[in-house]
């Protein structure tokens, strides 16, 4: 070997390392500059009353500190009015974005748009510096930032998929894909600082870290293993190997969900003496048609709508909750009744901070569960089977936490990081290592031009149950919280009924392995 070059599996490692490392970061900095808006909703419009008397005799006295135009009876309505113009946005911008990413660079369009990112998140912050009060203002600041973020996730996955192949990617992408509960977190406690003081820096911050790594991935990142001399991954089991049975994921047959491994030896052995060709990108139709897209696409919708009223809501369901529990609480001491455990005043003290900070468990939980569902489908080959049971013991825990999960700082905390797992890791799971494998399935004969399609149409129709998620809960809370968390549970419920042809499929292909297995022991 000169002494110039590095082996190529050595060289091959550290490029898989630094595309793992930049694309965690980049889409960290994506969640972290979207969190800021959950965190300040409590700041525009606070309980006055507890703040004193009021200092200016000639506004209203139970609004005189709220931030108009978030100042009237409606202001829930016109929060959910903020996440559904980013939301909506996201949702049809992401249909086109992977037909983009598809024909453009990844690196940059992937910058880019970081960039412009950052651009609208800070000017979001900066309406509180310019004392701007339009609601139209912010509307737009959402809309034009919904449009760009949609540069993000297409690309990321694009980029994952073309360094890393089958193998145990369910666990490598559930490691991967905690860079969504790491942005809500670092979102919420870089938010956190500002939001009692200058909310407006609880925007500008998020927005220059995320146009600073934009401009990071710029330099760094390297779309394809042949771009450096490296081998491109192998996204189907190599070689036509007997041990099937060592693995789960090498013998999924054509009926399988994700039929991967479906291509015999003649196929393998003739496809690296294919002529080069640049193959064309595939259409959206052609990729809708590919076995599981219509399915998964469909169960993120609702496991987003609960995810993302989670990521909006959740902050200032704690401050209300926790509001309401304390004059109950008072009452119940006046009247000299002491029903509640001294822990419940803890609730009645969170402030927006606090809550932002209580808020972060759920996304820890999202980190486990992301993890967890990725090791579990590795291991038994059923991504379907996997998600399914995550939602259906999802249901019962929302309906706890609604009922319980108040009663004390550590149910609170328990159930938040119990709840967390269960939701994120459905969602975690489908739009990484399912959208991976549907994007490199065996029926695109390798074309690896569907990667950002498949992942634009799986997380855009995500996206639309991610925004129809807090307008509903905008729209359902003021008549009272526990109306939200049914809708909730309806549409978790919803999402396990989708995959039940996948599921049923995966079932099969178990049974056909076990019958398998009994025939060579008897044999």
């Amino acid at each position: 070997i000169p002494p110039t070059l590095t082996p190529p599996l050595t060289l091959s490692r550290r490029y898989r390392g630094l595309t793992l490392v930049l694309t965690f970061l980049c889409y960290t900095s994506y969640h972290l500059s979207r969190k800021p808006i959950s965190i300040v909703k409590s700041q525009l419009h606070p309980n006055c009353s507890a703040l004193g008397p009021n200092p200016r005799n000639n506004s209203n006295s139970s609004t005189w500190c709220s931030w108009a135009p978030f100042d009237g009876d409606n202001y829930k309505e016109l929060f959910g009015a903020l996440d559904n113009a980013f939301l909506v946005a996201y949702a049809i911008g992401m249909f086109i974005s992977g037909i983009f990413g598809e024909r453009l660079p990844l690196r940059y369009y992937l910058s880019g748009g970081m960039v412009l990112s950052g651009l609208f998140t800070a000017l979001f912050g900066l309406g509180y510096f310019w004392d701007i009060h339009v609601l139209w203002y912010y509307i737009i600041m959402q809309v034009c930032n919904g449009l760009v973020q949609t540069t993000g996730w297409p690309s990321v996955v694009a980029c994952i998929g073309n360094w890393f192949g089958k193998g145990k990617r369910g666990l490598i992408m559930g490691v991967w894909n905690s860079h969504t509960s790491v942005g809500n977190i670092l979102g919420s406690l870089i938010a956190g600082v500002w939001v009692s003081s200058t909310w407006g820096l609880s925007f500008i911050v998020p927005g220059i870290i995320i146009a600073v790594m934009g401009i990071i991935c710029f330099f760094f990142l390297v779309e394809y293993p042949e771009d450096v001399g490296c081998s491109p991954p192998l996204h189907h089991d190599a070689g036509g190997m007997t041990s099937n049975e060592k693995d789960p994921e090498a013998i999924t047959s054509n009926e399988g969900p994700l039929s991967i491994s479906g291509q015999s030896r003649a196929d393998r052995s003739d496809s690296p003496k294919e002529p080069a060709e640049e193959p064309e990108a595939i259409s959206f139709l052609g990729a809708l048609r590919i076995p599981g897209v219509v399915e998964f696409s469909l169960c993120l919708l609702f496991a987003k709508l609960v995810s993302y009223t989670f990521l909006y809501w959740l902050p200032l369901y704690i401050v209300n909750v926790g509001e309401f529990l304390g004059m109950v609480r008072w009452e119940q001491a006046w009247q000299g009744q002491h029903l509640l455990t001294p822990l419940l005043s803890l609730a009645a003290h969170f402030g927006a901070k606090e809550a932002g900070d209580l808020s972060t468990l759920f996304d820890v939980g999202g980190i486990l569960g992301g993890i967890f569902a990725g090791l579990i489908s590795d291991y038994t080959g059923g991504r379907a089977t996997t998600c399914c049971m995550m939602l259906v013991i999802a249901a019962p825990m929302l309906f706890l936490y609604n009922h319980v999960g108040q009663n004390g700082i550590g149910t609170s905390i328990a159930m938040l990081i119990v709840c967390g797992a269960l939701v994120n890791g459905p969602y975690a799971l489908i739009t990484t290592a399912v959208s991976a494998d549907l994007g490199t399935h065996e029926s695109l004969k390798g074309n690896a031009k569907a990667l950002s399609t498949v992942t634009a149409i799986i997380d855009g129709t995500g996206s639309i149950g991610a925004a129809l998620g807090p307008l509903l809960a905008g729209l359902i809370s003021p008549t009272g919280w526990n109306n939200v968390f049914y809708m909730l549970i309806a549409a978790d419920v919803l999402a396990c009924l989708l995959l039940t042809r996948v599921v049923l499929k995966e079932i099969r292909w178990w049974c056909g392995c076990m019958a398998r297995k009994r025939g060579y022991v008897r044999a």
